[in-house]
């Protein structure tokens, strides 16, 4: 059922003159994990409204620091909140904003290689290249996001760390400017696999392509994603930040493997081991 916020604002597309809709469109700033994710939701929200938007997708880090530099953005949407509640301590945003996924990581390798690891020891790829590396037989890369800027990038840090592989996988990393860069270069032919978003796995562009399996929530920082309306905001951007508030922005989420806001936080990852 449609809920009445949804009818209102359909309603108030439907009233306002098109040439004035046209001229909102709004840029969104949004962290590449929501790549297919918030596509999906801007074509849906697009045909129950009649705006447009414009969407990039890029790093969460490289963002906010635009953002502080004046960059027009209206909507920001990051993979890690400490970007958005530093960016409201600067006066830049109109408030703190509001949480909207907690997102988890895995690994990504090309499907049809039949040596996927098994959920109690998910990295039992990356013990492979750096063994194969070691006995001279080529140098299999270990793709991941730029832990500099890139929330995936410090979280797939995090993981190698807690299994005592960071140092060892140096020689064999390939660093992508975010996690969607990363995503394309575990695909390639000459990388092992790679640690990316579990939402990019999930899409079918990159499903039909590639085999995955879920990194233990425990082995790094919780990925809590929140969203906020940079100051100035047209009407679109906050129609669009209403909406994905709602019931069915939220379903969008949860498809593409995004944990919900006041959802329970499943329980440890008992019987995992590590690596």
């Amino acid at each position: 059922m449609r809920s009445r916020f949804a009818a209102w604002l359909l309603g108030l597309a439907l009233f306002l003159p098109a040439t004035l809709l046209k001229a909102d469109v709004p840029t969104v700033a949004a962290a590449s994990d929501l790549q297919f994710a918030l596509s999906e939701a801007a074509e849906r929200f697009r045909d129950e409204t009649g705006r447009d938007l414009r969407l990039n997708f890029g790093s969460s880090g490289n963002f906010r620091r635009q953002i502080a530099q004046g960059a027009p953005f209206e909507l920001y949407l990051s993979a890690d909140e400490e970007y958005v509640l530093a960016l409201h301590r600067e006066g830049r945003t109109e408030d703190e904003g509001a949480v909207y996924a907690i997102g988890r990581l895995a690994w990504m390798q090309r499907a049809g290689r039949n040596d996927l690891p098994g959920e109690d020891a998910p990295l039992g790829g990356v013990l492979e290249a750096i063994d194969a590396h070691a006995a001279g037989q080529g140098r299999p890369r270990l793709a991941l996001a730029n832990p500099e800027h890139a929330p995936y990038g410090v979280a797939a840090m995090q993981a190698l760390e807690h299994a005592g592989l960071w140092d060892e996988t140096a020689p064999l990393r390939i660093l992508g400017e975010n996690v969607s860069q990363a995503a394309q270069f575990a695909l390639t032919s000459d990388a092992r696999g790679g640690l990316v978003a579990w939402s990019l796995a999930l899409a079918p562009a990159l499903a039909e392509r590639s085999d995955h399996v879920l990194i233990p929530e425990a082995w790094h920082a919780p990925l809590v994603q929140r969203m906020v309306l940079v100051k100035g905001a047209g009407e679109t951007a906050r129609a669009f930040y209403a909406w994905l508030q709602e019931e069915e922005a939220r379903a969008i989420l949860a498809d593409y493997g995004f944990r919900l806001p006041g959802h329970d936080v499943p329980p440890s990852d008992e019987g995992v081991t590590t690596p």
